[in-house]
């Protein structure tokens, strides 16, 4: 049994902060929240030393860590060790993500995440960002692996559906039609749009069909302009899309992000997402991606992550560095950079009720900062590690 009380620091409960209150832990989920005076004379109290007790990060995207990319060896130790690596940055639970690879990888990756989601090591299913996409926004991806989805494709996605907690696919508006996101909706896939020069009709008509939300806003997708609102334009005007940003200083430019954010229409939101590749935990400097070379340069917020022609292949940020780009460069207050990486994915993935958030009923996965949101401890279902 995981049992614990944790008091001493201001408590962020996925919404807001409460002071001078205490978390109370029985079997790995949250019994109480309780004045600190309630539980001073226990003695089972974990005291924190000040700072901020959060719901642990969730990251929605993140492609390797610790020295392992997904794509490179899909199975399910690379999946617990992407796992652990984000950890340290709390991180609680993630989907591990393969960019556009075969089909025997990308069976492989979802056969390996069924295996690891059933070991609560914070892997909670998988995010296939291809190899539906659209070659013309192909990013660091393969252009030869793009292909439209089949319905076998689709029939396969369902039944990892039923397997594991999240299936999360990025799919382009030109290799998918709308009964495809219509039946892959139903069954429990979340659909987002995504490396795709799509127009905001055809966006539209999808996001009525089922997606719900689009993948890196900015990056791989139609711009918004005055007389072409693209996806860009689509996602941040319909209320029901959410969409995850790369706060990383490289991807997205702070000014575009503010405004993005400034004009989302709600009930969806933006979240934070890393996109990260193996390098984060690591101390290498370089990696392969499908037998290409990606190198680090410099950067102010984290790294900066390319291909020899210069294009950028996801990043080498953390969650924890994301949040704090969201509230120094940002503007953002700590409350909404916090939600952005715990309440909003887990709003976005319906797992709300189990993560994201620190109240009665829900999994004790939480994470301590420091002040200026430096990560001290992790708890994951109430243990410690």
């Amino acid at each position: 049994m995981n049992n614990a009380v944790i008091a001493g620091a201001r408590l962020f409960d996925g919404e807001r902060f409460l002071e001078d209150h205490a978390l109370v832990i029985e079997g790995g989920r949250i019994k109480a929240i309780v004045p600190e005076a309630e539980v001073s004379g226990r003695g089972d109290v974990t005291r924190l030393d000040g700072g901020i007790l959060a719901p642990g990060f969730i990251d929605v995207q993140v492609n390797g860590g610790g020295g392992r990319l997904l794509n490179n060896d899909p199975s399910p130790e690379t999946f617990l060790v992407i796992a652990r690596a984000h950890r340290l940055y709390g991180t609680t639970a993630l989907l591990p993500t393969l960019i556009t690879d075969t089909r025997e990888v990308t069976r492989a990756a979802i056969s390996a995440a069924v295996e690891a989601a059933k070991m609560d090591e914070g892997v909670i299913g998988i995010h296939l960002e291809g190899p539906h996409l659209a070659p013309a926004k192909r990013g660091a991806h393969l252009a030869e692996l793009m292909r439209p989805i089949t319905d076998d494709d689709v029939e396969e996605l369902c039944r990892a559906a039923e397997a594991m907690p999240v299936v999360h696919i990025t799919v382009a508006a030109e290799q998918v039609t709308p009964e495809q996101v219509a039946t892959l909706s139903r069954a429990g896939v979340i659909v987002s749009l995504g490396h795709t020069d799509c127009s905001c009709e055809d966006a539209l008509r999808l996001f009525n069909a089922g997606v719900r939300g689009i993948t890196h806003l900015f990056n791989a997708m139609s711009a918004l302009s005055h007389r072409a609102p693209g996806l860009v334009g689509a996602a941040l005007d319909a209320g029901q899309i959410w969409g995850g940003i790369i706060a990383d200083g490289h991807h997205v430019d702070a000014v575009a992000l503010r405004v993005a954010l400034r004009a989302k229409r709600g009930p969806g939101r933006l979240f934070h997402v890393t996109d990260a590749m193996s390098l984060v935990g690591s101390e290498a400097e370089s990696f392969e991606l499908n037998g290409r070379k990606v190198r680090r340069e410099p950067g102010e917020v984290c790294s900066k992550l390319v291909l020899d022609d210069g294009t950028l292949a996801g990043s080498d940020l953390d969650m924890a560095s994301g949040v704090r780009f969201g509230v120094q460069r940002l503007e953002l207050s700590v409350e909404e950079s916090l939600r952005m990486a715990c309440a909003y994915p887990a709003s976005y993935l319906g797992i709300e009720k189990e993560r994201g958030f620190l109240r009665p009923g829900s999994r004790a996965d939480c994470v301590h900062l420091t002040d200026d949101l430096r990560v001290q401890r992790v708890w994951m279902a109430g243990r410690e590690g």
